[in-house]
Parts: C-alpha cells; structure tokens; sequence
C-alpha cells in the first residue's frame, strides 16, 4: 500500500507526517529518534502495512517538519503532539513505536494516556539520561549560543555518525547519507536544537518506569554503540510488563539493519502472527 505524504498542522507547528490507514486494521504509530526522521523506518514501513495502519511523523525540529523556534520541545509537549495526531487521525488506541529518543517519547506517552496505547514497541530507546546541566541550559539563553551549536553540527560527519549507528557498514547508502544530511542545513536546525537542549526534562526514572503497565516489546543491536544493550536490559528489568529481544551483528539503527526479523517480532508481540 502507498504512503500519503503530507503537513499537518499539530501544536501550531508544521509536521511532517507519512501514513496508511487502513479501516480494518490496527494502528502502530512511528517515533524517530535524536537528529533523524521518519525516514529510520524506511525499511520497515512497507512490511507494516500489511498487517497495520501506519502512521510515521518527522518531530518538530528534525527531519522535514518545521524547525519551529516557538515550539517547547519537551518530552511532556512531543508526547502532547503524538496524541494530538492520533485526534487528527480519529484513532483511540494505537501501538506506541518509538526508536532511541522517539522511545522516551513513547514512554513518556505511556505514561501520560496509558488508555489510548495499545502496546509499546522500543526499538534501542534511549533510557536513564538527565537533563542537561545547569549552566549548559542558562547558556542556552545567550543570543549566540546557537552559532556554537551550529558549528558544533557542521564539524560532524554524517557519514561517521552514520557509521556509528551501523554495525554493518557496507549497509550504508547514498540515500541515507542525503536524507539524514539534508535537515542539517535548516537555519533554524541549531535553533531548536538549542530549544531541546533547554526544554528537555529528562528520561523517566526506574521509579516511573515501574508505574507504566503498558505491555512492552524491547528490541535491541547487540552491537549498539549509542544505547549500549545494558541500558535494554535495565529498562526490562524496571518495566512491570516487558519482553528485550536482542539481534547479533546489529547496531543502534537496527530498523535498517534487521527490518524484517522485527517485523516478525512485532507481529508476534501484537498477537498477529
């Protein structure tokens, strides 16, 4: 099935969103993760529609959605804008997805409308960060703080982060390298990068993980570099109702490198297979 690729307009802000709904089957809703976009799921959103409605968003500031330098990007407020969009779409309850940062997002939704998730779906979430430093967020208010955070992007290679979130390097393409690149050189990119920084409360702690009886699937790159498998195995541990899955020869970005061994356990997770 085609993806409709659009704008909505969620929260006063821009969103770029990619979807296919189908009537008759359940919705699993993607969140991408730190600097990236709704393009993580490349590989895996052709095999969902068979057995889902899929919804995929680029979050405010990142990929194509509007870098948006009024928006508060907070865990709290990007939870606010996933089920805002589910209001958009007229959908209830949906599955929750979310990889590295997008799988505090999901949490964090989980744990604010546990009613309306179905299930949640953890692809190498981010998990145990505090919030930024003191002194970083008061020098986030300076007037050229945000050129430093520019250059601080510039200097990085997209290739060698690429790289780093792959453990199968020869995986990686031109296409990756063009999409993930492109948001970069948005003006406003270091902007609300710099709004996150500030507005950013946190991942949940052990404590609040323990509250969320969401039924969880955690799917983990044994390989990942960015969110070591160590992290996964604590998440398990402190969330009531979880299940870590874990891939050899993977790394952090493991919806690209093991797209259809997870759509296989999502399916079983989902009770579909």
């Amino acid at each position: 099935m085609e993806y409709t690729k659009e704008y909505i307009k969620l929260l006063n802000t821009n969103i770029y969103c990619e979807y296919a709904i189908q009537v008759d089957k359940p919705t699993i809703f993607l969140i991408h993760g730190f600097v990236a976009s709704s393009y993580t799921f490349n590989r895996l959103k052709p095999l969902l529609t068979k057995d889902f409605s899929v919804i995929a968003i680029d979050l405010p500031g990142f990929g194509k959605s509007e870098k948006s330098t009024s928006f508060t990007y907070s865990f709290e407020n990007y939870a606010n804008l996933v089920l805002k969009c589910l209001d958009y779409f007229g959908i209830k309850r949906a599955y929750i997805a979310g990889h590295s940062m997008g799988g505090q997002i999901a949490l964090y939704t989980a744990k604010k409308e546990p009613n309306r998730v179905d299930k949640l779906i953890l692809f190498c979430s981010s998990g145990y960060l505090p919030r930024a430093k003191n002194y970083l967020i008061y020098s986030s208010y300076l007037p050229f703080f945000h050129f430093l955070a520019k250059r601080k992007i510039n200097s990085q290679s997209v290739v060698r982060n690429l790289k780093n979130v792959f453990y199968d390097h020869k995986l990686i393409t031109n296409d990756q390298i063009e999409e993930y690149g492109k948001p970069l050189q948005d003006k406003n990119f270091a902007k609300s990068l710099v709004r996150l920084l500030r507005h950013r409360e946190g991942d949940l702690r052990s404590e609040q993980l323990k509250e969320i009886q969401t039924p969880a699937l955690l799917l983990w790159g044994e390989e990942d570099k960015v969110v070591p498998l160590v992290i996964g195995k604590k998440l398990a541990k402190d969330l009531p109702n979880a299940k870590l899955f874990t891939f050899e020869k993977a790394g952090h970005l493991v919806t690209e490198e093991k797209p259809q061994e997870i759509f296989s356990q999502i399916l079983s997770f989902t009770e579909k297979a």
